[in-house]
């Protein structure tokens, strides 16, 4: 029996016009958060959907998701009003922006109008104030080394069973600190930081999308969501289409007063944060897996891994890396998982 679809279910019939509410699952993530769909009725009126957000309060906290909701849609990001919320159940009444994915919505819409706007709301998110209400945490050295550790944590040792000897993890701590110092350097912006094709809604009529997924809101580097969107772990672009999105990004940022970088300089930070990243998100799908039961992120590691590997070979500084990752751990993945993406030229 879910009780917590009992108590949800009991909790948003007590809301004027959804006595006679019967949520309908929508969907998972990769947290705890379950979302349904819900209908308002009005006498007279068509019924109206909305969602509801099932967020158990012992594993997730709703006052960061309810700050930075009502805030960036005061300044007119498309993020769900919110319509009703109750923290101490973990129980949220949202606006529907339906659920046309944007990972979906490529497959019939071109993907050339489809990135530039994503990249255009990215731009104005990035430029705005923390909310007065919620202070957004820094992306601070601790929460960049304790990401990057969930790849040997949880890739390299629990799921692969490697076992690291001193000097692969000498290997690692240096390439690490690279990484670190980079990130750190850049100048710092309000940053989504799950900003990609999953969390992103293509709506009926609207040239921008809908956004989702945003709790975690961090102040951090510039580049960290382009990084988020365009080396995907979901889905992966050929260079030239990515590079000219990138530079799209770039020149809005800076023209929104987010940087002063020219293209090589803003290039350089987006594959070192993209290193950053696809070291966490390769960890984070291990774990998934292994603590969580959720197994079909397994299956977009290789994509993950292809990213690490294509930038480390462009990076003169991560040559070693590169090597033992090509020699040590794509062969462990191609021989657990899949094979990886073939390799291309930038």
């Amino acid at each position: 029996m879910d009780n917590r679809l009992q108590l949800l279910t009991q909790w948003v019939r007590q809301i004027s016009g959804f006595s006679a509410a019967s949520p309908t699952p929508v969907s998972g993530d990769a947290s705890f958060r379950r979302y349904f769909r819900v209908w308002k009725e009005t006498p007279g009126e068509q019924p109206v959907s909305f969602i509801v957000m099932d967020a158990p309060p012992e594993h997730e906290d709703c006052v960061p998701f309810v700050a930075i909701a009502r805030h960036w849609h005061r300044h007119g990001i498309a993020v769900p009003e919110i319509a009703a919320e109750d923290f101490q159940q973990g129980f949220l009444l949202l606006e529907d922006l339906g659920d046309q994915l944007m990972l979906a919505a490529i497959e019939h819409d071109s993907p050339d109008a489809l990135y530039p706007a994503a990249l255009d709301e990215l731009a104005r998110i990035a430029a705005l104030d923390a909310p007065t209400d919620y202070s957004l945490p820094a992306y601070d050295q601790a929460l960049l080394d304790r990401e990057m550790a969930l790849f040997p944590d949880w890739l390299l040792e629990q799921y692969l069973g490697l076992n690291l000897d001193n000097q692969e993890r000498a290997l690692l701590d240096t390439a690490f600190g690279l990484l670190r110092e980079s990130a750190l350097a850049q100048p710092e912006v309000t940053v989504h930081r799950d900003f990609h094709s999953r969390n992103l809604l293509v709506r009926d009529g609207q040239q921008a999308p809908g956004v989702i997924d945003f709790q975690d809101a961090v102040r951090g580097p510039v580049t960290y969501d382009a990084v988020s969107l365009l080396k995907d772990c979901y889905i992966r672009w050929p260079e030239q289409q990515l590079a000219n999105w990138l530079e799209h990004y770039r020149v809005a940022s800076r023209q929104a007063g987010l940087h002063r970088a020219d293209a090589d300089s803003f290039r350089q930070w987006f594959e070192l944060m993209g290193m950053q990243r696809h070291l966490k998100a390769a960890g984070i799908f291990a774990r998934l897996a292994i603590r969580d039961g959720k197994t079909g992120y397994l299956a977009d590691i290789p994509r993950t891994v292809s990213y690490l590997r294509d930038a480390s070979a462009r990076q003169p500084a991560f040559r070693h890396f590169h090597q033992w990752l090509c020699d040590t751990v794509i062969p462990a993945i191609e021989q657990r998982i899949d094979p990886l993406p073939e390799p291309e030229a930038r």
